[in-house]
């Protein structure tokens, strides 16, 4: 777990668990590093834990991913359980099996396939959290609609959006992608479309992660979203109308971010490390409609240049 995890969720449930012993990293992105993961496992190894150790990762989306690498790698592989405390790790990190760590400003450049033995979510976790960090997990949610149910998407709201039935949300948003992972676990294909928003929004992510404007996750993918959704309106002939409701949507909950245009080259080549990418060609995931999303669709650099000019003047 994190130094927020363990000041605020550990308490709510270490009485009921067996005798342990826990371990906490800095809490943020940052820390989301090998030199973290080898402080992981040297606890791990002055515990003296053999494989049938079982590891409980408590925590957001770092924790998860980087809980689960280490677990995944320690001796080989031993045993762990997730139990996600934030809405972006219960409707995403939660699902899927895959676990790793940032290198070298590249997001999740380094990890694995592999599967928890379980997964334990509660939306009574989401009432730790800071309101930025809840709108972060729901950029994710949005994007669930946005590629696979378009009532869904049409239900979720804009205004007071922090009142919601999130026990709700979060079992629909879960089946979303449980549906989609069961049908290509190790993204060859169809998988491909959970990462909309995700090429050109993880890019925006990892270029600003050590400055001022440091961006959440969400916050990041909701501008990947708008930018790809034009994108998809460009390649795919995504409706105008639609364009316009999608943007309208992110734009009120998340505000508008300038991307000064000299940090475009850094953009655009942080984009080309996305995972989906073949050789030196950028496959994008875009929409053909709300709630129809198709992959490998490849883009150029020019392309992306536009739809960040395109982001920048829209209005808040």
């Amino acid at each position: 777990m994190d130094s927020h995890t363990i000041k605020h969720c550990y308490p709510l449930i270490s009485s009921h668990l067996p005798e342990h012993s826990s371990f906490a990293f800095e809490a943020g992105e940052v820390h989301k590093t090998l030199d973290t993961c080898v402080a992981i496992w040297e606890w791990m190894t002055e515990n003296s834990f053999d494989r049938k150790t079982l590891i409980l990762n408590i925590g957001g989306g770092v924790t998860g991913d980087m809980g689960g690498f280490c677990a995944s790698t320690y001796k080989r592989g031993i045993r762990f359980i997730n139990l996600p405390t934030t809405l972006l790790s219960q409707v995403d990190a939660s699902v899927g099996g895959k676990l790793g760590i940032d290198f070298k400003g590249f997001k999740n450049h380094i990890g694995v396939f592999n599967q928890p033995e379980g997964v334990l979510i509660s939306e009574e976790f989401l009432g730790t959290l800071p309101e930025p960090e809840l709108r972060s997990g729901y950029a994710e949610v949005i994007k669930h609609g946005l590629i696979r149910n378009e009532n869904y998407f049409n239900s979720l709201k804009t205004e007071n959006w922090q009142n919601q039935s999130w026990k709700d949300i979060i079992s629909v948003s879960v089946g979303i992608k449980r549906e989609v992972v069961e049908k290509d676990p190790k993204e060859e294909g169809l998988r491909k479309i959970l990462n909309f928003g995700h090429t050109i929004g993880h890019a925006v992510e990892s270029h600003y992660l050590d400055t001022p404007l440091h961006l959440l996750h969400g916050e990041a993918i909701a501008i990947g979203m708008v930018t790809e959704g034009y994108l998809s309106q460009k390649f795919l002939r995504l409706p105008k109308e639609q364009l316009e409701i999608i943007q309208q949507k992110l734009l009120t909950v998340y505000g508008k971010v300038h991307i000064d245009e000299k940090d475009f080259e850094a953009i655009i080549d942080l984009c080309f490390q996305d995972k989906k990418n073949e050789g030196n060609v950028l496959n994008f995931s875009l929409l053909k409609r709300i709630g129809e999303c198709d992959f490998n669709i490849v883009v150029g650099k020019e392309a992306i240049i536009e739809a960040l000019k395109y982001y920048n003047q829209l209005e808040n």
